[in-house]
């Protein structure tokens, strides 16, 4: 027989089942899904992204006096105001600069910042600061707890790579799953034997299991479907983010229900020989995140979409001895699609006027996931903390 556990070894298909099924005492109270809603993509920037030469202050004195080595050329940034410009690899950005669908929320961090990757990492994924929390669930998982699940049986939220499955979309009721190549995932015939749905006359628990069997199986049909169509007429740089991206559009255009998409672009804690690297990696999601929207635009789906890129911390504002810079505290964080609210957000963080070497955030991150969560997928939450004005009305 094909059961579960052998499904999940032989695909890359990884469902994380919630603990307990509280939700089947709560689906009266949820909030229904809807074909046309809203979708987020989060590209995480694992690492520590210097922020200071992705969003620029080249106006501000103390760029030049910190980063002798590290500075960038002023005359080959693409600017964005008289004193803030974007890196030169990110020529991608420029263009959505231009066409009001990138919005950069300067200076994000949150009080009393933490060096560590592992640490800082979990605070942003579960907004919370008590260790004990930092392994149980995260913002959007909890956020997609107040939703019914995806009426087609699509997981609420899913990483696309081959990584261990962030905290972030970890629900308590809500499921996530992860995939890496659909190329690979192929599905025996024998595995579909049954059309049934969970037997309604069950214990909660049974019933739980049973419509958590059910949709996983009809989800591992409509992949292995997928994977057998071309994607025609998509084009994407030969990259890895642009890779999953191109997933992640794919699985959008095939009408999954899935609302929250996941995506790591790894290799950002660049102390040592950091130009050529950092330029790639800026290259690669500048125009990975370009080739995805255009993507969506040509099928009249972007207007949909939302991608969030952000990072656990930025870099110290001096650079080191080994032409590369060390963990830092606050940074940019990217909302790019046709329905944010283009332009900067927040102020320009200050080189000249530092906590102990670091930048003084200018917003608290949480303040970006509510917007996030009231304005774009209009999700309740129970943050406090006030939301930016991020999105179109």
């Amino acid at each position: 027989m094909f059961n579960r556990r052998e499904f999940l070894k032989r695909s890359s298909l990884l469902s994380l089942a919630p603990t307990v099924p509280a939700f089947l005492a709560n689906t009266a109270r949820a909030a229904e899904a809807k074909p046309d809603d809203r979708i987020l993509v989060v590209i995480q920037l694992d690492g520590g992204n210097d922020g200071i030469n992705t969003v620029v202050p080249f106006a501000d004195e103390g760029y030049a006096k910190y980063r002798k080595e590290l500075k960038l050329p002023t005359d080959r940034l693409i600017k964005l105001n008289d004193e803030v410009g974007l890196h030169q690899a990110m020529g991608d950005f420029g263009k959505l600069w231009e066409t009001d669908r990138l919005a950069v929320v300067q200076g994000a961090g949150y009080p009393n910042p933490n060096r560590s990757h592992d640490v800082s990492m979990a605070i942003w994924q579960t907004c919370s600061f008590d260790p004990q929390e930092h392994n149980t669930h995260g913002w959007l998982g909890r956020a997609l707890d107040q939703v019914q699940r995806p009426q087609d049986g699509s997981p609420a939220a899913m990483l696309v790579g081959d990584e261990q499955p962030p905290i972030a979309i970890r629900g308590r009721r809500s499921v996530a799953a992860a995939i890496d190549r659909i190329d690979e995932f192929t599905l025996p015939e024998s595995a579909v034997t049954s059309k049934a749905g969970p037997d309604v006359s069950a214990n909660d628990l049974t019933s739980f299991v049973q419509r958590s069997s059910v949709d996983a199986f009809a989800t591992a049909e409509r992949l292995s479907e997928l994977a057998a169509k071309p994607d025609a007429g998509a084009s994407y740089p030969n990259t890895t983010l642009a890779n999953r991206l191109s997933l992640i559009s794919r699985l959008i255009k095939s009408g999954f229900g899935t609302r929250v998409f996941y995506a790591v672009q790894s290799g950002y804690d660049t102390h040592a020989a950091q130009l050529p690297s950092h330029f790639r990696l800026l290259r690669d999601l500048s125009s990975g995140v370009f080739a995805f929207l255009e993507d969506l635009r040509v099928s009249k789906l972007d207007d949909r979409v939302t991608v969030l890129c952000f990072s656990e911390f930025g870099r110290r504002v001096k650079e080191n001895a080994s032409l590369g810079t060390d963990h830092g505290t606050a940074g940019p964080v990217f909302l790019v699609g046709p329905g944010i609210n283009a332009g900067l957000h927040s102020k320009t963080p200050n080189l000249n006027n530092l906590a102990k070497g670091d930048l003084k955030m200018s917003v608290d991150f949480r303040q970006i996931y509510s917007s996030v969560l009231s304005e774009w997928l209009e999700i309740p939450h129970n943050m406090e903390q006030k939301p930016l004005d991020l999105f179109d009305a």
